[in-house]
């Protein structure tokens, strides 16, 4: 271990007690840049990334969206970009942003021939161009880090780069009401996910419940919302 803390390059044995020592900071999106400077360069290192594009993502574009030329996407908190990438590579013109720099930085040195528009950006202080322009809005593990009124702030700030009739697409851990509610990153249950369709006025157009592949297995909700034209 590094004696530099915010050097560390962290594990989900530390990540719960130092994510809260943020929080308890008055420093809740702080640790993002200190996770990603902790890779040092080395996108592999980044302990939560898949390195692969999400199956789910992979497939709901396959069944629901086969022409995606000409349209536009946003990968929110894209991390180190595979699905960034997959969108591009399925069509989309895509706008890719992380609070961190250095999350950005990985992505642009991973991906140096990309399409993809990486971008350092704040989901609560976004360019105002990027209001109600996208088509497909992608979410994908941002919320459940999120402490607090933070995740009812970024579920309505997400649905606000919804363009009319523009999707999107959660990704995240689920669990049962009342259930792991201590738990770091706290998985969302069925009536948080619920929020996007109340809050903004959508229709679910997908809704699946799934375990993934981990040992145990970690359960999940994918999920599809619809803006109205």
């Amino acid at each position: 271990m590094n004696d530099n803390k915010d050097e560390y390059i962290y594990d989900p044995e530390t990540y719960r007690d130092w994510v809260k020592s943020y929080q308890e900071r008055g420093d809740p999106l702080g640790w993002f840049e200190a996770l990603y400077k902790g890779a040092r360069g080395d996108h592999t290192k980044v302990f939560w990334a898949d390195l692969q594009p999400n199956p789910y993502l992979l497939d709901w574009m396959m069944k629901h969206e086969a022409n995606a030329a000409g349209k536009r996407a946003i990968a929110v908190g894209c991390g180190v970009g595979d699905d960034a990438e997959a969108l591009s590579a399925h069509g989309y013109q895509v706008t890719a942003f992380d609070i961190s720099p250095a999350a950005i930085d990985l992505c642009r040195q991973c991906y140096r021939e990309s399409r993809v528009d990486y971008l350092v950006a704040d989901l609560f202080a976004y360019p105002p161009a990027w209001r109600e322009a996208y088509d497909l809005v992608y979410e994908c593990n941002t919320i459940q880090v999120l402490p607090g009124a933070y995740r009812t702030r970024a579920r309505d700030a997400m649905i606000s780069l919804m363009a009319p009739g523009g999707n999107i697409l959660v990704s995240c851990r689920s669990r049962n009401r009342g259930e792991l509610t201590d738990a770091v990153p706290l998985p969302l249950d069925r009536d948080e996910i619920d929020g996007f369709r109340r809050a903004g006025n959508l229709e679910e157009v997908l809704f699946i419940a799934y375990d993934d592949d981990q040992e145990p297995p970690v359960p999940h909700f994918f999920a599809c919302y619809r803006k109205p034209d």
